[in-house]
């Protein structure tokens, strides 16, 4: 059974006939064709489905979207203005943090989360920032690095 959803996406609404058990991200990548947040876990675990309802990070596989009827996504592709990166995506391309890309847009998306709290966030803080997140690519490293560098240009 299908109803009716209202989501404004990157700046787009969108008027949405969804399953009522569809999640957020299925949503957002099924029927928006967002390809930003990742399915990773399913679970919550793995911080790949990172996107902001409201200016908050949220695991978008663990939301019913009916629950978010009428509100605000942000996803990845939503930082940028037009072709011009956001300060937080040239800094992952500067600092080398994009590795195989599928943690690259939860990654971001709990830096900004992360950054908008805390706008010039020490290692510890940023290493907690990005805690639930999993990156299976690197050390962590580099990102931590990408993060300081975009607090740092803000």
């Amino acid at each position: 059974m299908k109803k009716m959803l209202t989501l404004e996406v990157n700046g787009d609404v969108h008027e949405l006939a969804v399953e009522l058990d569809a999640t957020l991200l299925r949503v957002l990548r099924d029927q928006i064709g967002l390809n930003g947040p990742k399915k990773g876990c399913d679970s919550g675990g793995c911080g790949c489905c990172t996107v902001h309802v409201d200016g908050k990070a949220v695991y978008s596989c663990v939301c019913y979207a009916h629950s978010f009827d009428g509100v605000k996504v942000t996803t990845a592709e939503g930082l940028s203005s037009g072709e011009e990166l956001h300060p937080i995506q040239a800094a992952f391309v500067d600092a080398g943090a994009v590795q195989c890309g599928y943690c690259t847009c939860g990654m971001m998306m709990a830096a900004k989360q992360l950054l908008d709290d805390c706008p010039r966030p020490d290692e510890e803080q940023i290493r907690h920032g990005i805690s639930g997140n999993l990156c299976r690519c690197t050390g962590y490293a580099k990102i931590v690095d990408a993060v300081k560098l975009a607090s740092e240009r803000s």
